[in-house]
C-alpha cells in the first residue's frame, strides 16, 4: 500500500499533466471540420464555404458559382435523404490514434465525420484539413 503523500503527489502530478496537455492540433482541426459541416446542415452555405482554405483568393464570380453548387447539394440532400440532420465526429479514429494523421510540417490532417441523414442513412467522410493563418480550413 502506498503512503497518502505518494498518492496525493501522484494525483497532483496527473492533474498537472492533464492540464498542460491541452487540446491537440488534430482535435482542433476535427472540431473546425464539424463546425463547417454543421453550417451545411443548418442551411448556411456561406459559412460552409468560408471553411475552404482557398476561398479568400478566388474571384467573386467563381465564389458565386461555388455558393450555387453548395445550395444545389443541400437541396439534393433534402430530396434524396431528407436532409442532413446531424454531423458527428467519428470517435473511433480518435480513440485509437493509429488511424488519425497529423503532419505538423505541412499543417495537414484528416477529420473523420459521420453525416446522419433524415432517412436514417449515414455516411462517414474524410475531410482533409490544413492550417492557414492559425485557423484550420478544409482543403
Amino acid at each position: 500500500m502506498h503512503s497518502p503523500r505518494f498518492v496525493f503527489g501522484f494525483v497532483v502530478s496527473l492533474l498537472f499533466l492533464c492540464a498542460c496537455s491541452g487540446v491537440t492540433e488534430k482535435w482542433q482541426a476535427v472540431c473546425a471540420a464539424k463546425n463547417y459541416y454543421d453550417c451545411l446542415k443548418d442551411g448556411n452555405a456561406v459559412g460552409f464555404l468560408e471553411g475552404k482554405v482557398t476561398i479568400d483568393s478566388l474571384p467573386s464570380d467563381y465564389c458565386e458559382q461555388l455558393l450555387k453548387a453548395v445550395e444545389l447539394y443541400q437541396s439534393d440532400l433534402q430530396q434524396k435523404h431528407g436532409g442532413l440532420q446531424e454531423v458527428r465526429i467519428s470517435e473511433e479514429h480518435y480513440i485509437n490514434d493509429k488511424e488519425s494523421f497529423c503532419d505538423s510540417v505541412l499543417h495537414l490532417t484528416y477529420a473523420y465525420l459521420i453525416l446522419c441523414f433524415g432517412d436514417s442513412t449515414q455516411e462517414e467522410i474524410t475531410v482533409p484539413m490544413v492550417k492557414k493563418d492559425g485557423d484550420w480550413r478544409m482543403r
